[in-house]
């Protein structure tokens, strides 16, 4: 017996009857939910492939395990099931092109979609490193779950590497660069507190 409510698995498009009092303010209230970019990437039987993804979540430290929501039906789903390995690529906030490129459904499939960028391969997964990232990391799959519209990949993070710059956020159903200051430490007055600074990109 699956321990979710058969509507949070079931894709006959059915919407729960009840728990919803408004669903448009709830649709917008998630929105509001900041998140990271990335680019997710694979290899597998010669084919390299990738896709922009921001819900991709920490699930655990200990061990290192991150979650990463997909389209069931998507390209990237299909090969990394059979791959087991892929590469998560976290975007700055310079890589407004990368985003771009990387969520057009009409680009084109296998390396030509890597042309014009700096890349590298991946020596534990065999993925695209993507140059200019704020950070990669290497990732084992653990297992799938099916919630809603969307396949939850659990995953191992098994190697990395990171740059100190900044981020590119999706907020509101666009993506932002954010020039992000550390905050200050406990005690410290409101005043002393920086904010982050965000600003719409070119991707929509």
């Amino acid at each position: 017996m699956s321990r979710y409510p058969t509507w949070l698995t079931d894709r006959s498009g059915t919407a729960p009857a009840e728990g919803y009092e408004d669903p448009e303010a709830a649709r917008l209230a998630l929105r509001r939910l900041a998140s990271g970019v990335t680019v997710l990437t694979v290899s597998q039987g010669g084919v390299r492939h990738g896709t922009t993804a921001s819900a991709v979540v920490t699930l655990s430290r200990d061990p290192l395990v991150l979650g990463a929501c997909l389209r069931p039906t998507s390209k990237f789903a299909s090969l990394v099931r059979r791959a087991g390995r892929f590469s998560v690529n976290v975007l700055s906030s310079a890589q407004n092109d990368v985003a771009r490129r990387f969520a057009n459904p009409g680009r084109p499939l296998g390396d030509a979609q890597f042309e014009g960028f700096d890349w590298s391969t991946d020596p534990l997964t065999g993925a695209p490193l993507l140059g200019g990232s704020l950070a990669h990391m290497a990732c084992r799959i653990l297992g799938w779950h099916q919630v809603g519209d969307h396949d939850m990949l659990l995953a191992e993070v098994t190697g990395g590497s990171h740059t100190v710059n900044s981020p590119m956020l999706s907020f509101a159903g666009r993506m932002h660069s954010a020039a992000v200051t550390p905050a200050a430490s406990s005690g410290a007055s409101p005043a002393a507190v920086p904010t982050v600074s965000v600003s719409p990109s070119e991707v929509s």
